[in-house]
C-alpha cells in the first residue's frame, strides 16, 4: 500500500473520495426527487412536469458551467484547497435551502447556486492527486475516488426510497414532519457540513507551492485559446466525455417520463410506490455501472499504461448498447430496463479516465482551471443534449431524436480522443508559457 500510496498521499486520496461521494450525491439529487418536488409544487399529474424538470437541471447545470469556470481559475490562482473548502460550503447550504424551497423560480436559483458549488469538488481533488502522486501510480488514486464518489448517487436513491425512516428521525429530533423529498435534500447538504469538518487538516499540492513562487501567469482562461495546439487539446478533453452525460442526462435522467413509455417498458410489477421512484431506480443501477465502469477502466488503464485505448474501449461499448437501449428493449421488464441502465453506466464509466487526462495535459499554472472546468464544461453540454433532444423529438419521435443527438455525441469523442496526448506516467512538474 506504501508504495502505491507514499507520504500523505493516501488521506488526500480518501478525503478526495469522501468529498466526491457527496458531490455526486447532491449532483443526481434533483432527478431523484424532481418528480415528487414538483408534484408538490404544481400538483399530481401535471402536464407541465416533465418539462420544468429538464429546465430546472439545466439551471443546475448552467450553474455548474459558471462555477467550473471561477473554481478552476481560483484553484490556480489561491490554492486547490480552498476550492475544496468553498465548493462543499456552498452546495451543502443550498442544498439545506432547497429542502424549503416551494416556488418554482426559488427552485431555479436554488439549483443554479447548488451547481455552481458542484463544480469545484472533483476537479480540485484530482488535480491535487495528480501533482502529489507518482507519475505512475497517479491513476490508482484518481480510479479510487471516482469510483467511491458514483456510489453517492446509489445513497441518494436509497435515501429517497427510505426517506420515511429518516423523516420519522427527524420529525424526532426537531418535532417538525417532513416529506420524502425534502428529508434526501436535507440529508445531502448535512452530509456536506460534516465532510467540511472533516478537511481540516487537509495539505496543499507542492508542485502549487512551488510555483507560487515563479513569475508565470496562473488561472489565466486566454492561454486555452490564444495558442491552436492548446485549444484542440482542451477542446478535445472536453468532447471525450460528452457521451457520459448523453447517457445519464438524456437516456437515464429522463427513464420516467420519456423512455419507459416510449419503449412500452412493462411496469406491471410495481406498486403505485414504485412507479413514483422509476426515475430514482434507473439513476441506481446506471451510477452502481458506473462505478464498476471506472473501476475497471482505472485498472484497465494501469495494465495496458495507456489512457487512450481504454477511452476508445469504452466508446465502442457504448455505442453498441446505445443502439440496443433503443432499439431492443421494446417491451422489456422494468427488471430488464434497470438492468440496461446498468450496462449503459458501465459503459460510460471512463470518468475517471477522462478527468485524469484533462489533468494531465496541461501545466501547473493552468491545471486546476482546466481540470475543474472540463468536466463541467461536460455536464454543462447537457443543455444543448437535451435541447437538441426535445427540438428533434417532435418532427422525428423520441426514440430516432435519442438516436441521431446519441450518434453525434459518440462521434464527436472518437474523433477527439485521437486528438489528446497519451499522458500515462507523463512528468507533471511544468508549466505552459
Amino acid at each position: 500500500m506504501k508504495h502505491i500510496f507514499p507520504g500523505r498521499s493516501l488521506l488526500l486520496v480518501v478525503v478526495a473520495a469522501l468529498g466526491y461521494f457527496v458531490d455526486i450525491y447532491d449532483l443526481v439529487l434533483f432527478n431523484v426527487v424532481k418528480r415528487e418536488s414538483l408534484e408538490h409544487i404544481l400538483g399530481a399529474g401535471d402536464p407541465r412536469i416533465r418539462d420544468v424538470g429538464i429546465d430546472l437541471f439545466n439551471w443546475q447545470m448552467l450553474g455548474m458551467l459558471v462555477g467550473g469556470v471561477l473554481w478552476g481559475v481560483w484553484g490556480d490562482r489561491k490554492g486547490r484547497i480552498t476550492v475544496l473548502f468553498g465548493s462543499i460550503l456552498l452546495y451543502s447550504v443550498a442544498n439545506v435551502a432547497n429542502a424549503f424551497t416551494f416556488d418554482l423560480t426559488w427552485y431555479a436559483v436554488v439549483r443554479f447556486i447548488a451547481g455552481v458549488g458542484l463544480a469545484g469538488e472533483l476537479g480540485a481533488g484530482i488535480t491535487l492527486i495528480t501533482e502529489t502522486m507518482p507519475r505512475d501510480k497517479r491513476g490508482y488514486g484518481t480510479l479510487i475516488v471516482v469510483t467511491f464518489g458514483a456510489l453517492g448517487a446509489v445513497f441518494a436513491a436509497e435515501v429517497a426510497d427510505q426517506g420515511a425512516w429518516f423523516g420519522r428521525l427527524w420529525t424526532s429530533v426537531t418535532g417538525r414532519a417532513l416529506m420524502n423529498w425534502q428529508v434526501t435534500y436535507l440529508v445531502g447538504g448535512l452530509m456536506g457540513l460534516v465532510l467540511l469538518v472533516l478537511r481540516v487538516g487537509a495539505l496543499e499540492s507542492g508542485l502549487f507551492q512551488g510555483m507560487r513562487h515563479r513569475t508565470v501567469r496562473r488561472g489565466d482562461l486566454r492561454m486555452l485559446f490564444n495558442d491552436r495546439d492548446r485549444f484542440l487539446r482542451y477542446l478535445g478533453c472536453i468532447l471525450i466525455g460528452v457521451p457520459v452525460w448523453y447517457v445519464v442526462g438524456v437516456l437515464v435522467n429522463l427513464s420516467q417520463d420519456v423512455f419507459v413509455p416510449g419503449l412500452d417498458i412493462d411496469t406491471s410489477a410495481l406498486d403505485a410506490e414504485g412507479l413514483k421512484h422509476i426515475n430514482g431506480q434507473a439513476i441506481k443501477y446506471a451510477y452502481i455501472g458506473l462505478s464498476v465502469g471506472d473501476l475497471l477502466s482505472g485498472l484497465l488503464s494501469q495494465l495496458l499504461r495507456s489512457r487512450r485505448k481504454v477511452i476508445l474501449l469504452y466508446l465502442a461499448a457504448n455505442l453498441v448498447l446505445t443502439l440496443v437501449f433503443l432499439y431492443g428493449m421494446r417491451g422489456a421488464t422494468i427488471e430488464a430496463y434497470y438492468w440496461m441502465c446498468l450496462a449503459l453506466g458501465t459503459a460510460t464509466g471512463y470518468w475517471v479516465i477522462f478527468v485524469t487526462v484533462a489533468g494531465e495535459q496541461f501545466g501547473t499554472n493552468i491545471r486546476s482551471t482546466v481540470a475543474t472546468t472540463t468536466p463541467n464544461f461536460v455536464r454543462g453540454a447537457v443543455m444543448p443534449v437535451t435541447n437538441a433532444f426535445k427540438f428533434l423529438a417532435a418532427p422525428l419521435g423520441s426514440i430516432t431524436s435519442a438516436l441521431v443527438v446519441g450518434l453525434v455525441c459518440i462521434g464527436v469523442a472518437f474523433w477527439a480522443t485521437f486528438r489528446v496526448q497519451e499522458t500515462f506516467d507523463a512528468d507533471m512538474d511544468f508549466v505552459e508559457e
